[in-house]
């Protein structure tokens, strides 16, 4: 299934404008999207390249563990930094200008939380339940991420 055109010409140009000013204000504007759901920003360490990376997304919370999905729109490929925080699971984030460290987990069909964590995802404010309209245009299962944040003097 192909992205609808008023999400391809409108709704990406917007989050990629979006992304720019919270990262570029290091979380200092963006943390919310009217409209839409928080966002954070999560830092990574590149796959391959071992270059910092950084992307925003939108989360929710389980507890004290924050919550994205690597959803890619539905593409049919996982997106990048699924990859890196598969290769190098610690992680920072930013939740506004709050930057901490984090133990970064996919969640799959096949762990027994998936079901629940992504209820929990598609049911976040501002959602929409979005999630499951990309899960439609995709043959792949779509992971979910728990950020857990490292323990203050651990």
């Amino acid at each position: 299934m192909t992205m609808p055109p008023f999400e391809k010409y409108v709704g990406v140009p917007m989050l990629r404008l979006h992304d720019k000013i919270y990262r570029g204000t290091n979380g200092r504007i963006g943390h919310h999207f009217p409209g839409g759901p928080k966002t954070l920003i999560l830092h990574t360490v590149g796959a391959k390249t071992g270059a910092q990376r950084s992307n925003s997304l939108a989360y929710t919370r389980d507890g004290d563990d924050y919550i994205v999905v690597a959803s890619k729109g539905g593409a049919p490929a996982s997106p990048g930094w699924y990859f890196n925080l598969k290769a190098h699971p610690q992680v920072e984030v930013n939740v506004g200008p709050r930057r901490f460290r984090a133990t970064a987990r996919g969640v799959t069909p096949d762990d027994a939380d998936y079901a629940r964590l992504w209820k929990v995802a598609n049911d976040m404010p501002g959602n929409r339940n979005r999630y499951n309209g990309y899960q439609q245009r995709t043959t792949r299962a779509i992971p979910v991420v728990v950020l857990t944040p490292a323990r203050v003097g651990a």
